[in-house]
């Protein structure tokens, strides 16, 4: 039961989270684009909590301290459609590259080096997510590309250990990150 509920809880911030980056790439107004990345952003971290849980539940430790480690870059978004860009502290980024290193400590610790197809998994999920956060709060096109590879491989563990609504839900969040690169990209032409 609590396995589901963390799907729930996880797959719908993180679902809607892309939904309103979708939006905020859309939006008509610069008010509206800036209501909709701050929304997205919020429900972004309301989601952090339940994906942190379970990765930890299944010893996914590169993943657990990525996200964890995200929380500074979703801070940052979050900071940059409240204030602009440029009014962000840069401790965060620091404090987010700390959280992958520990991470991957963490995992060659418990399992002893990269020994599985989980553990690349997860080295690509931190790649994608991370990059993906990190730029997108920048408001760079390239972060939808690694919230593409984000995606794909955080469905193929997540398929993989049993967790089918998470993969479902980052399949459907594909949906949407594509859609706000296409919105973006036609804005940039």
């Amino acid at each position: 039961m609590t396995a589901l509920l963390l799907e729930i809880w996880g797959g719908a911030c993180y679902l809607l989270n892309k939904v309103g980056f979708s939006r905020a790439e859309r939006g008509m107004t610069p008010e509206g684009q800036r209501a909709w990345r701050i929304r997205s952003w919020i429900v972004y971290l309301a989601g952090l909590p339940a994906w942190v849980t379970v990765f930890c539940i299944e010893h996914n430790w590169i993943a657990a301290a990525v996200e964890s480690g995200g929380a500074p870059a979703m801070v940052c978004g979050l900071v940059i459609a409240l204030k602009g860009r440029g009014k962000e502290p840069r401790w965060l980024d620091r404090l987010a590259m700390g959280s992958v290193v520990l991470g991957l400590v963490l995992s060659c610790w418990d399992y002893g080096g990269i020994r599985t197809l989980n553990q690349i998994l997860e080295l690509l999920i931190a790649a994608g997510f991370l990059l993906g956060t990190y730029l997108t709060a920048r408001q760079r096109l390239d972060g939808y590309y690694w919230l593409m590879l984000g995606n794909v491989t955080c469905a193929a563990l997540m398929g993989r250990q049993g967790y089918v609504i998470l993969a479902i839900q980052q399949l459907v969040s594909l949906g949407f990150v594509i859609d706000a690169w296409c919105a973006r990209k036609r804005k940039r032409h």
